[in-house]
């Protein structure tokens, strides 16, 4: 299992300690099924398969395809409501008719009265009329075509040194990670737990996971500087939320565990009083887990008591952030700067309100303070510093809010613009101060011009995980004539019916048409038809040609009833790209260009943006949620708010691959982009996947490793 996740999070495969014979066979065998499924193996992988007996080779083989197959969703069967999709889709009304003319002539089924008639529950509507096998019996074979994807998958080290390396990149990472990468740390943290460990867990969340594994087995704790880090931890171990979003039922501690977050609890405090000006902010939480703790039965820690005495309004101890909010009240905006100060971080995030709200004669003060705080401020915030001001010049057509639940609000930007002089001096600041942390490559750079619009991964809450899934706000270049969205999902316990649905706006984000469960045809766009529950799994497809038009298509996924997306037992969003003339069953894993997984709180998913500009037709990822009603979301809902949240991304600058590639060659850094071929020397390559043959010596930063860009 281990090897398959390192599989898909790295494409490296982990090499085989297995016995060592003739097994040619099958990595011949391999190699046909990896292209398949649009993956290739490399020289060195396949020489590794080949150098193996027949069972060690056969058994990496099978993990191998496992791996790639779940990783674009080719691990389920897509099956399509219309038989010969994208052929033979009826026009909608004549499609109610004839499903309403099936009633009456059924006559058991049949409704005595057609006024007012629920369509959904017509006999033999929203459930496959044929097997997936059938379905494909009606598609010839995919047509190849030049423009088909394939990945190329690369032979790693073994699989102890491959989890190692894994764990310390995200542990050690810069940035928050998604929720699957969480879970995975977790699991590689108790591999791990006694090798080596990174240098420095800069996210508090990773912390937490790690943390949450050392407890229970028994190890010290690490990097726990605050008493906010302690309260994390018992979430992680009580199965809750490490980022303190939703509160967290805890568990019963051993004593064994109750004295270790109590003596963390002790030295925080005892090293640093004023750290329990963070209580107040989770009081309640505190007050919970005190009742589990038992703080009166350990009087050794006496500075633990402190938290909840604290937490219980016995004794007020305010924070940074409420002393910085009462000055704010007053007025006193400088001062406010100055309290803000002693936590570089918080002061950054709140710099557009203090410089906006500070008088003439304060805004020398405040932005000296801000200033002051860019050398000891994270790489990530300083990079969301930067990207911020970069939008800040003039209004947004549309502010937009999100979330780490990817909930998103929309609203007007009443802002007033920043003093250009002030844009000017900051943006050079922060370039100097991030330029100067940045990793200096030991070998020339070589660019893949398709990695330059990949926005950096600032946080992984962001987004969410799968294959060829870029960060909220990065743009991909589409190739191809015909579009093919796919939504999957498979209910857990009850009916559950999902609807995929596209939404077309014109270039001023005004609605065009839409195709759904409503409306099968529009413009040459076509939808499969609608399935109404998913016991063993359901898929919906639309096709989009991309020879004409412009403005933007938006696919969605509504939940008209049953199990949200955290509930389902499995749900994915999908893209696909062919020639008009390529035929072959409506899913093939050659043609997935992206696959994502689907979670999150709102009803409606808006996961990716399609839009058509002058140098023709680009992806614009979102992973955004509406929150919807409770049942019986469709498009015709939410064609406003959509527009919204489309205009709004679309309008803002995000901090993208290219300005990290700007900055080295600002330093001085010797850099080529790509054109396809093979460099003759080691070299530092930065693109979305790695090509198979580079250099020995060469360093690859690929998808999967841009967030170690992000300094710290």
């Amino acid at each position: 299992m281990l090897e398959k996740l390192i599989i898909q999070k790295t494409l490296r495969v982990p090499a085989s300690t297995g016995e060592a014979g003739d097994g040619t066979a099958v990595a011949r065998q391999l190699d046909a099924a990896l292209l398949d499924a649009g993956f290739s193996a490399s020289q060195a992988l396949l020489a590794h398969v080949g150098a193996l007996a027949h069972g060690p080779a056969m058994d990496l083989a099978s993990t191998v395809v496992s791996a790639v197959r779940e990783l674009v969703g080719d691990h389920v069967q897509h099956n399509a409501y219309f038989i010969g999709f994208p052929d033979g889709v009826p026009d909608t009304v004549e499609f109610w008719l004839e499903r309403l003319r099936a009633a009456v002539l059924s006559g058991a089924d049949a409704p005595h009265d057609l006024t007012g008639i629920n369509l959904l529950e017509l006999p033999g509507y929203g459930t496959y009329r044929h097997t997936y096998a059938e379905m494909l019996s009606v598609h010839d074979a995919l047509i190849a075509s030049a423009g088909d994807r394939l990945t190329v998958l690369h032979l790693g080290d073994a699989a102890d040194v491959e989890a190692e390396r894994l764990y310390l990149s995200l542990a050690g990472s810069t940035t928050p990670l998604g929720e699957a990468d969480l879970a995975l740390l977790g699991e590689l943290a108790v591999l791990c737990a006694d090798g080596t460990q990174p240098d420095a867990i800069p996210v508090r969340e990773n912390r937490a996971v790690l943390n949450g594994v050392r407890l229970v087995l028994g190890r010290p704790l690490v990097a726990v500087d605050t008493v906010t880090d302690v309260l994390r931890l018992a979430c992680q171990v009580s199965g809750g939320d490490v980022s303190l979003a939703v509160p967290t039922r805890f568990r019963a501690f051993p004593r064994r565990e109750r004295r270790v977050l109590l003596a963390a609890l002790h030295e925080v405090v005892a090293a640093s009083p004023a750290k329990l000006g963070d209580v107040g902010a989770y009081a309640e939480r505190w007050k919970r887990l005190g009742e589990r703790l038992h703080p009166h039965e350990h009087a050794q820690w006496p500075h633990a008591h402190e938290v909840f005495t604290v937490a219980r309004g016995e004794r007020r101890v305010p924070g940074i952030a409420g002393r910085a909010e009462a000055a704010m009240r007053e007025g006193a905006v400088g001062k406010a700067a100055t309290v803000l100060s002693a936590a570089p971080g918080l002061l950054l995030r709140s710099a557009d309100r203090l410089l906006r709200q500070a008088s003439a004669d304060e805004r020398g003060a405040v932005t000296d303070a801000v200033l002051g705080a860019l050398g000891t401020a994270s790489g990530r915030v300083l990079c969301s510093l930067r990207e911020h001001v970069g939008n800040r010049l003039a209004p947004e057509p549309a502010r937009m809010y999100a979330s780490r639940a990817r909930r998103s609000w929309v609203g007007p930007d009443t802002r007033p613009p920043l003093p250009a002089a002030l844009v000017t001096d900051l943006t050079a600041r922060l370039d100097a101060e991030i330029g100067a942390r940045l990793m200096t490559p030991e070998r020339p750079l070589l660019v893949d011009p398709d990695v330059l619009d990949v926005a950096l991964p600032l946080s992984g809450k962001a987004t969410e995980s799968g294959f060829g899934v870029l960060p909220r706000g990065s743009r991909a270049r589409v190739d191809g004539e015909l579009l093919r969205f796919f939504t999957y999902w498979r209910q857990r316990e009850r009916r559950t019916d999902y609807d995929l649905s596209v939404l077309l706006l014109d270039d001023t984000f005004h609605a065009t048409g839409q195709v759904s469960w409503t409306n099968f045809h529009h413009a040459g766009i076509t939808h499969s038809g609608d399935i109404t529950e998913a016991e063993d799994g359901a898929t919906e497809f639309i096709d989009v040609p991309l020879t004409g038009g412009d403005g933007y298509v938006v696919p969605q996924v509504h939940i008209y009833a049953g199990e949200s997306f955290d509930d389902v037992a499995e749900s994915m969003f999908g893209y696909q790209t062919r020639a008009e003339d390529q035929r072959g069953a409506p899913f093939d894993p050659r043609t997935v260009r992206a696959r994502s997984q689907m979670r999150g709180a709102g009803r409606t998913a808006l996961p990716v943006v399609f839009a058509r500009g002058e140098h023709g037709w680009q992806a614009l990822w979102t992973h955004l949620h509406l929150a919807g009603r409770p049942a019986f979301n469709q498009v015709e809902d939410t064609t406003f708010t959509t527009a919204d949240r489309v205009r709004a991304i679309a309008a803002r600058r995000y901090l993208t691959v290219s300005y990290l590639v700007d900055l080295w060659s600002a330093a001085g850094t010797e850099v080529h982009p790509w054109d396809g071929r093979l460099p003759d020397a080691p070299v530092t390559f930065l693109g979305l996947t790695a090509p198979d043959g580079l250099p020995e010596g060469s360093d690859a930063y690929t998808l999967d490793r841009l967030g170690e860009l992000i300094p710290e």
